[in-house]
């Protein structure tokens, strides 16, 4: 039977330790094997074509070429991550208040509504930054922006 002081212990120390650090390196590590098992794939192919003399248009083994995104697109980006951050911020912001004025609400989600405000704070500075971020920008690469829609009218 687990004992209330290792349960807390457990949601306390492993847990954030699972998310902040166990996760993100097995994110890279999948990633990472799936696309070396890709170029094994490719090779495999090439290998046996040249094996049996068989023409292969090299196109198919080129890597992916991102799009090239315009000045324009990444200052939309820029501006939806400093609404959807500010929104999520304000939101939490909003439901701490909720939580404190009503003592019913904050019963069984106590930690959550200790947390609420500093993870607002934070997300709302964040946004602000962006949305800074997005305004200087925009009045900076101002002349580069028209430059690249007149290059696209033609």
């Amino acid at each position: 039977m687990l004992n209330l002081i290792d349960v807390t212990v457990m949601q306390s120390v492993l847990l954030p330790i699972l998310v902040c650090v166990v996760l993100p390196i097995a994110i890279v590590w999948f990633i990472t094997r799936t696309r070396q098992h890709e170029t094994d794939k490719k090779t495999e192919i090439m290998l046996k074509a040249i094996e049996s003399g068989v023409q292969i248009d090299p196109q198919v083994f080129k890597a992916r070429q991102p799009r090239n995104r315009g000045i324009k697109e990444e200052l939309m980006d820029k501006f939806t991550g400093a609404c959807v951050t500010s929104f999520m911020g304000i939101a939490f912001l909003v439901i701490s208040f909720l939580g404190l004025n009503n003592p019913e609400l904050a019963k069984g989600g106590l930690w959550f509504f200790r947390t609420a405000p500093m993870a607002g704070a934070i997300l709302l500075a964040i946004g602000c930054g962006l949305f800074l971020s997005y305004l200087v920008s925009k009045r900076t690469l101002a002349k580069e922006i028209e430059a690249e829609e007149k290059n696209l009218e033609k």
